[in-house]
């Protein structure tokens, strides 16, 4: 096997440890054992129609030994269908050789050889494979992870609920929010991707050469064939395509990966907001022994995780884009430009997976420094400028606005007691003005609390 430092890609060099719960999945030797299993479940459907005598119903023996095909599968087996590969190259008849060689001293295989891959187009077998790699690896394992984030960032959300913070839009001053709130918009956001997500139907064909069932019908034209393939697709737990070329039009791989885009652009906002809070002090980093943040300057402690995920999220994304847009484009009725496109499936879903761990280990780090948060906070009176002229609104004061744009705008200086002399001096009722003396920026948050507990 080749080492690891001379791996082209980081995935199988310096992320190798990282995503090997996806190789079995994601793997060539994982694409040829779905190829074998669904080549296996075919011809043991096409056994169980009467309609279809010169294939009669297996005995449970043969049916048996048939399914420990499927479950004993291992990379020796694979290696087998590569050397078959060479001599054919075709990967999916390499499939059909292999079954008819290792099964040729069972007498009731044997006679019925010919219906291993009976009214197949490769692409019937390729389609339903991939089809359950990709659900496979998204139910058992990116699912999963990109939840264990959500639960994260929502713990946060009710950790700091009421913990003033200062927010900043264009990179400004703003009105203020709590650190909770922050955490539970972010929450919110990936709940509903994840909802989708977690709805997204997996579809898959099996019809023929252009989708039609032009050979099952010449040989055995009594047969309803779309009934027949619509049952076997289903019993895969996949949902069925009846309209398609030669190839499943792959729409809803598309549909899958712009929904993980969207989700890895949440987690980009996260990644790029808490490098900025660190970089703010509002979070420190708990260190790790023996751990180095910089070559030379010993004092750093880098928010590399943050980084990482932050890069390996932009890898992700440039690959899953490609895909989805290029997989539901074909010429005619089949050209093989997604062949290859396919087989990187786990490549983005890889970076993805990286990416997650990176940016969950980064919030298991961080430590919340509430006195740097607090001491912006108190910097910051100019922000009451918004309840105090909405209150002189409310009062018919006329240019409200301008009136405290001339008092804060660009003005660093405001402070509490500047603040209360002007509001002393308007002509507000007297508890209006009590109110207002009884703001500060720590207070002034709205219902952000109650919402970051709600989430």
């Amino acid at each position: 096997m080749t080492n690891s430092l001379s791996a082209i890609s980081p995935i199988d060099g310096r992320y190798s440890s990282k995503v090997d719960e996806l190789r079995p999945i994601f793997s060539e030797y994982g694409l040829i054992k779905q190829r074998v299993t669904i080549e296996i479940l075919w011809l043991i459907a096409l056994s169980k129609d009467t309609k279809i005598p010169e294939i009669p119903l297996f005995s449970d023996a043969i049916t048996k030994i048939l399914h420990g095909i499927i479950s004993s599968f291992s990379l020796a087996d694979a290696e087998a269908i590569k050397v078959i590969e060479k001599a054919t190259n075709h990967d999916v008849k390499a499939v059909e050789y292999w079954l008819k060689d290792i099964l040729k001293n069972e007498k009731e295989i044997k006679k019925v050889s010919e219906f291993i891959h009976f009214g197949c187009t490769s692409e019937d077998i390729n389609n339903l494979s991939y089809a359950l790699m990709l659900k496979a690896g998204i139910k058992e394992i990116i699912l999963p992870k990109i939840i264990s984030l959500q639960k994260k960032i929502n713990s946060y959300a009710q950790e700091y609920a009421d913990l003033p913070l200062l927010a900043r839009t264009h990179g400004q001053a703003a009105s203020p929010t709590t650190l909770g709130k922050e955490f539970a918009n972010i929450n919110a956001r990936l709940i509903r991707q994840i909802d989708l997500l977690k709805r997204q139907k997996f579809l898959g064909k099996m019809n023929g050469a252009v989708g039609n069932f032009n050979a099952h019908l010449a040989a055995y034209p009594s047969i309803d064939w779309n009934n027949f393939s619509r049952s076997f697709v289903e019993s895969l737990s996949l949902e069925y395509n009846e309209y398609t070329t030669q190839i499943e039009p792959h729409d809803f791989i598309a549909e899958i990966f712009h929904n993980i885009i969207r989700i890895n652009n949440i987690l980009l906002d996260v990644n790029k907001d808490m490098w900025s809070y660190i970089s703010l002090g509002y979070f420190s980093q708990r260190t790790i022994k023996n751990e180095v943040g910089s070559s030379t300057m010993p004092h750093k402690v880098n928010p590399i995780d943050f980084e990482n995920s932050e890069g390996n999220l932009g890898l992700s994304n440039a690959l899953l884009d490609h895909i989805s847009q290029k997989l539901p484009i074909s010429r005619w009725q089949r050209d093989l430009t997604d062949s290859t496109v396919l087989r990187n499936m786990g490549l983005c879903l890889a970076y993805g997976h990286i990416a997650y761990d990176s940016c969950l280990k980064g919030l298991n780090k961080i430590v919340v420094n509430k006195n740097k948060i607090n001491e912006d906070l108190e910097e910051a009176w100019e922000i009451l400028a918004e309840p105090i002229q909405t209150v002189m609104r409310k009062h018919g004061i006329e240019n409200p606005y301008e009136k405290l744009k001339a008092l804060t705008r660009g003005n660093k200086n405001i402070t509490r007691k500047s603040l209360i002399e002007f509001i002393k001096n308007l002509d507000l009722p007297t508890e209006e003005k009590k109110q207002l003396l009884n703001i500060s920026p720590q207070n002034y948050l709205g219902i952000a609390a109650i919402l970051a507990k709600k989430s």
